[in-house]
């Protein structure tokens, strides 16, 4: 969906999918053959807001219960959370104010640039707040990088964040380690 005009919920139509989606997947995740104690949010830039809210949410879900699906939980077991946007106040740099973290909040793996042109402060600060309420966080920031560079190889050390990204992943248990 197209984000809301209101900039203080323009974020909430993205957060509602998420939410909805982590329930179906699982409540399928026998069928999908899952584990349901392992299923993650990753979010890119925007995206990386939307993964963010919905693992800061825990299970405070933003819409009205539609069928039993939702009754599965919304919580992810973990994030990814790439270049997350708009978390951080662009004037003073604080946490939006609507944005809570809590010790039950999943552990999040966090990559940014410093240069990054839209703010490196919302992975930053997230990840600070998560530290001071006794939430799991790494994070991995570059001096270069930009915004935008995804999972698209550069000459740039940035280009390799997924190999710290998948051991963070196996330190979790969520990633099993292969036996040489």
């Amino acid at each position: 969906r197209v984000p809301a005009q209101d900039p203080k919920q323009r974020w909430i139509e993205a957060v509602q999918d998420a939410q909805r989606a982590m329930s179906l997947v699982r409540a399928n995740a026998e069928k999908l053959k899952l584990d349901p104690n392992r299923i993650g949010i990753c979010g890119f830039s925007a995206g990386g807001e939307t993964a963010a809210l919905t693992s800061l949410f825990l299970d405070d879900r933003k819409y009205e219960a539609i069928d039993e699906i939702d009754a599965v939980s919304c919580r992810p077991n973990f994030s990814l959370l790439i270049y997350p946007a708009y978390l951080a106040d662009k004037d003073t740099g604080a946490l939006q104010e609507y944005i809570h973290v809590f010790a039950e909040t999943p552990p999040a793996f966090f990559v940014h640039a410093y240069d990054d042109g839209v703010t490196p402060l919302s992975s930053l600060v997230l990840a600070t707040e998560m530290k001071k309420a006794g939430a799991s966080a790494e994070v991995h920031m570059y001096s270069k990088g930009g915004h935008g560079y995804g999972l698209r190889p550069t000459e740039l050390p940035i280009t390799h964040w997924p190999e710290p990204c998948a051991a963070w992943l196996k330190q979790l248990g969520v990633l099993e380690k292969k036996n040489p």
